[in-house]
């Protein structure tokens, strides 16, 4: 395969990551908005975004008002799909970034062993990301050219710095790693093999102390680079896929808001 073919190839896996997040309207506010309205219904400043279609036909992820246990929350289901529910959100890092989240069915029925650190494997049923206006100079040369070609695909301002955090049901909590796609977005498998199903579990993380860590390669201090030297924040999203293991799903997310 020539340089310019792996090139476009690793563009269009980068475009299919990141897209989500490109063109949401910013939104400036402290805190987040609620992920559902008062009514139940979702909140219309998330929007989905599902697989760009002129690439290839995928069913998007369901991002659904529902309730589980007595409880109004964010459905989440798969089935062969991908999506994102994005906003916006734009400032400084803050403090914390808390949500609840349960994960009442794992990816099953896959036709490849579903694993985030391959390509074939690499779905994932719940995870909760956080796009980076990361300077383009701080990119290795080989990333930031597949970075540029992306962005002239697709016309959009792509990110070049994303953080997920995600359940996992195949390696254990706390596995940290690069997406086997792209290493513009750095996940941490915060629920892992053998967290209980059908419960609901609370997050709260440093996302600045993580992507410090994550990204430290990238950062000119390192892990010591101060809370007001990192870059700002773009997007928020909640995601999950199974396209690339035709698996389905089902999960839950509510309470998603930066804390102190």
């Amino acid at each position: 395969m020539t340089p310019t073919m792996t090139h476009h190839r690793q563009a269009l896996a980068l475009l299919t990551l990141s897209l989500a997040g490109a063109a949401a309207p910013a939104q400036t506010s402290t805190n987040l908005p609620p992920l559902l309205q008062d009514d139940g219904a979702l909140h219309p400043a998330w929007r989905v975004v599902g697989y760009p279609k002129k690439h290839a036909e995928l069913p998007p992820t369901r991002f659904e008002a529902g309730t589980v246990d007595g409880e109004r929350a964010l459905k989440v289901s798969t089935a062969s799909s991908y999506g994102t529910l994005v906003n916006g959100w734009s400032g400084p890092v803050p403090a914390r970034l808390q949500w609840r989240w349960r994960l009442d069915q794992p990816l099953s029925g896959a036709r490849v062993p579903v694993d985030i650190l391959s390509k074939a494997g690499d779905d994932a049923a719940l995870k909760v990301c956080v796009m980076f206006d990361h300077p383009m100079e701080r990119v290795p040369f080989w990333e930031r050219t597949v970075l540029r070609l992306a962005r002239g695909v697709s016309g959009e301002a792509l990110p070049a710095a994303t953080l997920c955090y995600l359940w996992d049901s195949s390696h254990p909590a706390l596995t940290e790693g690069a997406n086997p796609y792209s290493r513009r977005v750095r996940f941490i498998s915060l629920q892992g093999r053998g967290a209980p199903l059908a419960r609901w579990v609370d997050e709260s993380r440093d996302v600045a102390q993580d992507f410090s860590r994550l990204f430290a390669d990238e950062l000119p201090q390192g892990a010591q680079t101060p809370r007001d030297a990192l870059p700002r924040i773009t997007t928020v999203l909640i995601g999950a896929d199974s396209d690339n293991t035709a698996s389905h799903s089902t999960g839950w997310v509510a309470g998603l808001r930066w804390a102190d």
